[in-house]
């Protein structure tokens, strides 16, 4: 039994620009916060009609007593009354999880409580968890549903996690040597991090019975050197959207590393397809973008019908935006997004296969690819690279090594090299703050 309430988590380094948005189109009428340098929040309750209280974690200059629309914890809890439980039916609304629009039109993923299951059935299903397991968030925010995750697997399974505030490579390495943590879920981002560091064959990573990457990893020589560091771990990689009440999928365990496939095998009761321009279905090896359909697709987008319809067909088939191809043995492979794929002069370029070729240079430490305007060819590939600590790539030198990998049409016309590369509050690349720099 619970309150049957819906949350909109939202993000602590969110803007007060940004969470008036937010609270305005979820209609929230409470919001429990902490204060914030930066936030006003009785500006924020004049801007949000239908927000009927604040609630503070800790006393603050905003709970005076005769402040009737701000109220701590402590007193809340103390003068509070009780509720009575009203049981939850699966298909009542639980959440709503903003996945973009945070300075423009929000995009509110609408789920129901079946969806909260939905994790927790993909985990059961691919790695067999049990209360003697253990995991590690790396600083995945609860706002966002990778994060959520971590909470729903320690309260049903009853094991015990262990948080880090942000994710730090070195932090991170050392937290797994100290908390022995049976299981962690990153993103490629992080793994990179991880693996470029010369400390990494220092700690003691024997407790790992699983690492779990959401996305493709580098090349097999770094899946290689991660196993060397942790001999009882097996890698997986997964997929999964927050639309798609993420994970979804996993690597089948018994696969050899150096035939890893990007992602696996999509859990039962999801049917996959991959589709051409016109949702016609591909056959096998076939690029097409990847449509799903099944009870782990979201309700919709709160309040937004269009965008809904936009979304998801009328006969239940949710388009992913992802560029998929699969193999005989039923195994996807992720090629990259739609809105990842460069046009040039007609051929196709998929920024992340660039990426990856990149990152296989001695000297590089990570790598984005986005495409920028041409007048001759339409678009060309940018790279803006990171280069290892005290190491400097000449430019033509890491063209000749990309010649060796890839067709021409495909090697970046422009190279940045950066201190490092912005990253969004969950570890990925922010492609998007790279191409306003344009």
């Amino acid at each position: 039994f619970i309150l049957r309430a819906t949350i909109v988590p939202l993000d602590y380094m969110l803007t007060e620009e940004e969470l008036v948005n937010f609270i305005n189109h979820s209609e929230a009428r409470i919001l429990i916060a902490q204060d914030k340098k930066g936030v006003d929040f009785s500006s924020l309750k004049k801007r949000c009609p239908k927000l009927e209280k604040i609630i503070f974690f800790g006393d603050n200059s905003y709970c005076a007593a005769d402040n009737k629309d701000f109220l701590s914890w402590a007193e809340f809890i103390k003068t509070g009354k009780a509720l009575a439980a009203i049981e939850a039916k699966e298909s009542d609304f639980s959440s709503i999880f903003y996945t973009s629009g945070s300075t423009g039109h929000p995009k509110g993923v609408l789920l129901n409580y079946a969806h909260l299951k939905n994790p927790l059935d993909t985990f059961e299903y691919f790695l067999h968890p049990t209360d003697k397991d253990s995991l590690i968030n790396p600083g995945i925010p609860f706002s966002h549903l990778g994060g959520l995750d971590y909470l729903l697997f320690m309260l049903y399974y009853g094991i015990t996690l262990t948080l880090q505030e942000r994710f730090h490579p070195y932090e991170f390495l050392k937290g797994i040597e100290k908390y022995k943590p049976t299981i962690f879920c990153i993103v490629p981002p992080m793994y990179v991090a991880i693996l470029s560091m010369k400390e990494f064959n220092n700690f003691d990573l024997s407790s790992l019975r699983y690492a779990v990457v959401f996305g493709a990893p580098s090349s097999p020589q770094l899946l290689q050197r991660f196993l060397s560091g942790a001999p009882n771990a097996y890698l997986l990689n997964g997929w999964g959207l927050t639309v798609t009440a993420a994970p979804n999928a996993f690597l089948p365990t018994g696969t050899n590393t150096k035939e890893i496939p990007h992602t696996g095998e999509f859990q039962p009761g999801l049917e996959a397809e991959i589709v051409d321009d016109q949702g016609n279905p591909l056959p096998d090896e076939a690029k097409g973008e990847l449509w799903l359909r099944g009870k782990a697709i979201m309700v919709g987008y709160y309040n937004e019908p269009q965008l809904t319809s936009e979304a998801i067909t009328k006969d239940g088939w949710f388009k992913t935006g992802d560029v998929v191809k699969r193999d005989a043995k039923g195994r996807h492979y992720i090629v990259g997004r739609i809105k990842e794929m460069i046009k040039v002069a007609g051929e196709i370029v998929f920024e992340p296969e660039v990426e990856a070729v990149i990152a296989r240079h001695p000297d590089v430490a990570e790598a984005a690819v986005i495409g920028v305007p041409d007048k001759l060819r339409g678009e060309v590939p940018k790279a803006f690279v990171v280069a290892k600590e005290a190491k400097t790539i000449p430019e033509e030198a890491l063209k000749g090594f990309l010649k060796e990998q890839l067709a021409h049409f495909k090697i970046p016309h422009y190279f940045e090299f950066v201190a490092a590369l912005p990253k969004n509050r969950v570890g990925k690349i922010d492609k998007e703050s790279l191409r306003k720099t344009l």
